[in-house]
């Protein structure tokens, strides 16, 4: 299993998904400048994936 390390595609889909605060917003769109960073992305990620889940099952 190979990973890209420069997709962004769920980023940008997680943006349409939900209202986002302005920091985490701008840590979507402009990326990881630090470790905190590298942390809210890694939760973001991941509740990008439960809400992709739920909608998943709804259709």
């Amino acid at each position: 299993m190979s990973t890209k390390w420069d997709d962004n595609s769920w980023q940008k889909e997680f943006l349409e998904m939900k209202f986002h605060s302005p920091a985490d917003v701008k840590l979507l769109t402009e990326g990881v400048k630090g470790l905190i960073g590298a942390w809210r992305l890694g939760v973001l990620k991941q509740e990008y994936n439960r809400l992709k889940k739920i909608q998943e099952q709804q259709q």
